[in-house]
């Protein structure tokens, strides 16, 4: 009798390390995709200098599971413009009166300083046509963000803010702050029915102590342009400004067309409607 006790509590000790053991190993699994899920990734591409299309490092190996803007068609020569807005110190009017001149529309990707601060610029984007479209309320790095709500906080409303100023609903195009993505946030994006829009080139115009001369801007912009590309500048760069003109003619001269990201998606949209595994 007494053996049959002790083997019976030996068992259930046994049977108990073993749940133990199994609740163990869901809970790290579970940790293992929470840590992935919010783990940060740096939006990255390789430049190419022969006018083709850079490489987009897909080092997630997720972000194709995704709707997001990244390149156009590598056939096609277009160009998207957009510029990041975090805030006005004097240029962006310029840059509008260029892009009017040039009859050229882009995209500004604003916070919501740049919203709050300079509304008047707001509307004369918007009345001029151009996309003014989601960069964060307070330009806060969204990859580590898992609640709803703060996603909510960030990118809802600002879009509220701008509904408040122009009487419309702001386009539902995100850009990340400092290009940093996870899962989590692309999850959030098609959840709440946002598109993340990257890019495929850029250059280090934002330190304004340290600006690009004009020549080596020039040189780098037009070195680097290819079909299909999202080209960001950054709104606060002096250089941008003064040489902007230049640059939509060089493209144009060039055989580029400059359209919006509103074209962009449709032209994708009916590329996977018409393509055979639709």
């Amino acid at each position: 009798m007494k053996s049959n006790t002790v083997t019976a509590l030996c068992l259930l000790c046994l049977a108990g390390l073993a749940f133990g053991l199994i609740m163990l190993t869901v809970s790290s699994s579970n940790q293992a995709v929470s840590v992935t899920a919010v783990y940060a990734h740096n939006w990255y591409y390789k430049p190419r200098q022969d006018g083709g299309q850079p490489i987009v490092a897909d080092d997630a190996g997720f972000l194709q599971n995704y709707p997001h803007l990244c390149l156009g068609n590598a056939q096609d020569k277009t160009i998207y413009l957009t510029f990041d807005c975090g805030y006005d110190n004097g240029y962006t009017a310029g840059i509008l009166d260029v892009l009017k001149a040039k009859n050229v529309k882009a995209a500004f990707f604003v916070t919501g300083h740049f919203l709050d601060s300079s509304p008047a610029l707001i509307r004369r984007m918007v009345d001029e046509g151009h996309l003014v479209c989601n960069h964060s309320n307070t330009h806060k790095d969204l990859s580590n963000v898992t609640s709803p709500q703060v996603f909510l906080d960030e990118i809802q409303g600002l879009a509220e803010k701008y509904e408040q100023l122009i009487g419309q609903k702001m386009p539902n195009y995100v850009r990340p702050p400092e290009g940093k993505y996870s899962e989590s946030f692309l999850k959030l994006c098609q959840e709440y029915d946002y598109i993340p829009v990257f890019w495929s080139f850029a250059y280090k115009d934002w330190l304004n102590d340290a600006q690009p001369s004009h020549e080596e801007a020039i040189q780098t912009i037009l070195s680097r342009t290819h079909p299909g590309e999202i080209a960001l500048l950054h709104s606060t760069s002096a250089t941008n400004a003064a040489i902007l003109g230049e640059v939509i003619d060089r493209w144009h001269a060039d055989g580029y067309t400059i359209k919006t990201l509103d074209d962009l998606k449709n032209e994708q949209l009916q590329s996977q409607n018409t393509s055979p595994s639709a």
